[in-house]
């Protein structure tokens, strides 16, 4: 397969330095997190039987695999750092492009940074012994140190990231694996029908996607990064497939052993599900050793998203488009360096703001379907305003299982819409929030 016509942005001066495996490990990384323990009983609540979960798990599977096939074809066409942005920018119109990046960096990253920060900290303070100020003084300072690790190079990051996904996945398989054989749940609980007088709704199925996707969030996340991969028109489509391939069959698994753990009564709002199944299958030790799990899971999670995150504001900048000096790089790392500062400037804010962990909300779900279906769209544009230009992937399926994709996507927003407007509103506000710093940028740009 051959490369695209421009490797990347000018301006960039980021070096590649990712491999095949670095990418697939940072993909797994910024998707299994805390979401898989702590989404599963609110999932429960909305659907009335184990199969109606597994199709729930199944179809955010699907919908990340069709999305994976849209963006592999615009990584692979645009190597550059800044994913969404740069495929709206290019595909749909850079308004649209800077929006996207606007909400991406403000609300999804450093947000998710500060909540991933804020319950690594209230974790490991419950167990050592503190206060809310202890709580706090310890989110900042893993925010800061992260930040620190990752301002040091791309390889020190990527290296603590390949190191906690193994871990991940190692842990996950020895609780799927050794579950079953060692506890004393019930098989039968699997493949249980619904309880009489509990029946199934599409618009429920619809509303239980959102904690689904919310735990799918980060199947993308080797794009930002295309710029510093090796071979990105090829590494780039199989670090999404093989991510996403590792992560749906692991959710599956692990819910497998949920039901097999626990009844669907005491499933259903369940704050924890992986710690009240350890609980069951392996007494409280098994209890606390999940229980320092998730934490590890958390910080893998938080490394692999103040990594992605800083080149969504670098991109933009190159683009003149951000904050002045945004897209500098480190002489002596090769790092966006002030995007990082930048970064960890945002989230340490909001952790001062929010001070303990913010609930997942649904309007980071709202949020990401907007960009999802933006990609989409991009991508049919594309192909209609430069079907010239070398595509070393070309999405499968194209153009039905595309528009398969973004019906569903639609069908979905329509859904919180009508299921969660407050927090649908408070995404469409922060979005239309970034149109007079467009404009601000612009009017900079233009005077450059």
């Amino acid at each position: 397969m051959s490369e695209p016509e421009s490797s990347g942005h000018p301006r960039d001066r980021l070096l590649r330095e990712l491999s095949l495996t670095d990418a697939t490990l940072l993909v797994v990384a910024s998707v299994i997190g805390a979401g898989i323990f702590f989404t599963p009983g609110r999932v429960a609540e909305l659907l009335p039987a184990p199969g109606w979960i597994f199709a729930a798990w199944v179809a955010g599977g699907l919908l990340s695999l069709a999305g994976a096939l849209a963006n592999a074809e615009l990584g692979a066409m645009f190597p550059h750092a800044g994913g969404d942005y740069v495929y709206l920018r290019e595909g749909i119109h850079p308004v649209a492009g800077f929006l996207v990046g606007w909400l991406s960096f403000f609300a999804i990253y450093a947000g998710t940074i500060a909540a991933l920060a804020a319950a690594f900290a209230e974790g490991l303070v419950q167990r050592l012994g503190g206060g809310e100020g202890a709580t706090l003084g310890v989110a900042i300072a893993t925010t800061a140190l992260i930040s620190a690790l990752n301002y040091a190079g791309v390889r020190w990051g990527a290296r603590a990231n390949n190191l906690t996904s193994l871990l991940k996945i190692v842990a996950l398989l020895a609780f799927v694996l050794l579950g079953p054989l060692l506890g004393g749940g019930d098989s039968t609980r699997v493949f249980r029908a619904a309880d009489e007088g509990v029946s199934f709704s599409l618009g429920a199925f619809g509303l239980a996607l959102s904690p689904v996707l919310f735990s799918y969030l980060g199947w993308n996340a080797s794009v930002y990064v295309a710029s510093e991969i090796r071979d990105p028109g090829r590494n780039v489509p199989r670090s999404l497939f093989w991510g996403v391939g590792i992560c749906t069959g692991a959710y599956l698994l692990v819910n497998a052993v949920y039901l097999y753990a626990l009844p669907m009564a005491q499933l259903r709002g369940v704050s924890d599900a992986g710690e009240a199944s350890a609980l069951v299958l392996f007494g409280p030790l098994g209890g606390a050793l999940v229980g320092a799990f998730v934490l590890v899971s958390v910080l893998g999670t938080l490394n692999a998203t103040v990594l992605v995150g800083p080149r969504i504001p670098y991109a933009m900048a190159l683009d003149r488009l951000f904050f002045a000096g945004v897209d500098r790089v480190s002489e002596a790392f090769r790092t966006p360096s002030l995007a990082i500062l930048v970064q960890a400037g945002v989230a340490i804010a909001l952790l001062l703001l929010l001070r303990t962990f913010p609930r997942a909300l649904d309007f980071t779900t709202f949020a990401i379907l907007l960009a999802m279906m933006g990609d989409v769209v991009a991508l049919y544009r594309l192909r209609r305003l430069q079907p010239r230009r070398p595509r070393p992937y070309r999405a499968w399926g194209y153009p039905i299982v595309p528009a398969l994709y973004l019906l569903a996507l639609a069908a979905i927003t329509l859904t919180m819409l009508f299921g969660r407007p407050y927090e649908c509103l408070v995404g469409l506000a922060l979005l239309a929030a970034g149109l007079p710093f467009y404009r601000w940028f612009q009017r900079g740009a233009e005077r450059r």
